[in-house]
């Protein structure tokens, strides 16, 4: 047996493929799970004690060839098909095209967006300069309310009138004046409010507001919304409703999802109580549909409005508000894979 193992060896060495699939049978015939490495090391058990060493030398040695062999056979042809592309696929690009990154803003924003638009949300977009009707009066909001100091705005010098929006639901108003209900849309964009800077807040950043309008609207419509889409978005089916207050939402609340106390993270973000605010929610006050030419006698509605920067860094993690908008690459490439 012994002598038939040598006589495989000088096989092996011999061996030569002038393809991929030759390599391979060689491969299986050797090294495979039914291979003949396999009843050898399997007939050891049945070799006399004293010949057990040379036994044993002798079918690691064909293995070691066996497996050397396929290695040197795929690396030649490797490198021939190598060189061969080289010299005839003259269309092939001197360097490598790296594949580009995916914002984690625009990650998250594209996600909330396609889950809406499966319960027929669609998508509005509206001006970054907003005139005070459509920021603010039209959302109950009328000058001197109080509510207005909840949002620290810029204002365009030159025309007090003028400002950048402090939130998406100027595109709602918008939306509303220039459409019949049935609607149901989501807002998403860049708003502005005169804040800090620091690890926790930006000057700028990104929300998704959504509206729903038409006949016989409840706030149980409102919470089965907000739960299909948590469950979608974070995995989470358990959410709560804290009464709040909003201007343009009668009655208002806050949304929490639990999150869950699993580890350190979780006890962090949570404050240790496993429940996490997402966004803000209501029904939408008649004043409002008033105010964008909808007679609230006939209709009602529901609005809601959250943070994607803020979604953006629970989802990956993110410790500091600032690195979304510094452009940093070594941030960004984090995130080439992402859809």
């Amino acid at each position: 047996m012994i002598e038939k193992i040598k006589e495989l060896i000088e096989e092996a060495e011999a061996f030569s493929a002038q393809s991929m699939d030759e390599i391979e049978a060689f491969r299986i015939k050797y090294l495979g799970k039914k291979g003949l490495l396999n009843d050898y090391f399997a007939e050891f058990k049945n070799v006399a004690n004293e010949q057990k060493k040379e036994f044993g030398q002798a079918i690691n040695k064909l293995k070691t060839t066996a497996q050397e062999k396929v290695n040197a056979l795929k690396e030649e042809l490797e490198s021939k098909d190598e060189v061969k592309g080289n010299i005839e696929d003259l269309s092939r690009p001197g360097e490598p095209i790296e594949i580009g990154s995916r914002h984690p803003i625009s990650i998250v924003k594209n996600q909330i967006i396609d889950i809406f638009s499966r319960i027929g949300f669609n998508v509005s977009e509206g001006p970054e300069i907003e005139d005070d009707w459509h920021n603010f009066t039209a959302l109950n909001l009328p000058e001197y309310h109080p509510a207005r100091d909840m949002q620290d705005t810029f204002f365009i010098q030159t025309d007090p009138d003028i400002l950048l929006r402090t939130h998406t639901s100027s595109v709602q108003v918008r939306y509303m004046e220039n459409n019949k209900p049935p609607i149901r849309t989501i807002s998403p964009g860049r708003v502005y409010r005169n804040e800090a800077i620091s690890a926790r807040s930006h000057c700028f950043f990104h929300q998704v507001e959504g509206l729903y309008i038409d006949k016989n609207v409840s706030f149980a419509d409102l919470k089965q919304t907000l739960q299909y889409f948590t469950t979608e978005m974070f995995g989470k089916s358990k959410i709560r409703l804290r009464p709040s207050y909003f201007p343009f939402t009668e009655p208002s609340a806050e949304v929490d999802v639990y999150w869950g106390l699993e580890t350190d993270v979780d006890y962090r973000i949570t404050k240790g109580t496993g429940w996490l605010e997402i966004m803000g929610c209501g029904m939408v006050d008649p004043n409002v549909l008033k105010n964008c030419g909808i007679d609230p006698e006939v209709y009602s509605g529901f609005a809601f409005g959250m943070g994607i920067d803020r979604i953006a860094m629970l989802l990956h993690q993110i410790g500091d508000i600032r690195l979304l908008s510094e452009n940093d690459v070594r941030f960004l490439d984090q995130f080439k894979s992402a859809l």
